[in-house]
């Protein structure tokens, strides 16, 4: 049987909550974290809304998770990520000991990989799915951004 709920489906729903980033004005980045084919938590970035510059998707997606499940580990989640998670994000996702992350776009200046950062050992990383999207989506945003000011 073929299981409808795979990478790419829930990297989509990443991207639906990136799009909402991108209506609400933020830098378009979306998550959500998985457990046994089961979102449980969903985010975007809320820099500007919150005045709060760790106010990342990965970040609230990591609160929301951890309060989901009840505990501060993530293992046997799955975080799918429309950009790849910067240093700050990487470190906490170290810490929560997250199972797998998944995400589309490549950060080739501030991402964890470009700042040398690791995560944690046991943590399986996939980048490129639904690259193409992700990063239409986000240069979209800084278009209309430089164009309005």
């Amino acid at each position: 049987m073929i299981n409808p709920f795979d990478d790419t489906y829930f990297m989509k729903k990443a991207l639906e909550e990136a799009n909402a980033a991108f209506d609400k004005g933020e830098v378009p980045v979306g998550a959500v974290i998985v457990i046994k084919d089961r979102i449980i938590a969903r985010a975007h970035n809320l820099t500007e809304q919150l005045n709060d510059v760790t106010a990342h998707a990965e970040m609230q997606a990591i609160t929301s998770a951890a309060n989901f499940l009840g505990g501060k580990y993530l293992e046997n989640c799955t975080l799918y990520v429309t950009l790849e998670p910067c240093q700050m994000c990487a470190g906490a996702l170290y810490w929560s000991q997250i199972s797998k992350i998944v995400y589309a776009a490549k950060d080739v200046k501030r991402g964890f990989t470009a700042m040398g950062t690791t995560l944690h050992p046991k943590t399986k990383i996939s980048g490129g799915l639904l690259e193409k999207e992700a990063s239409e989506l986000l240069k979209r945003f800084f278009i209309e951004k430089r164009n309005l000011n």
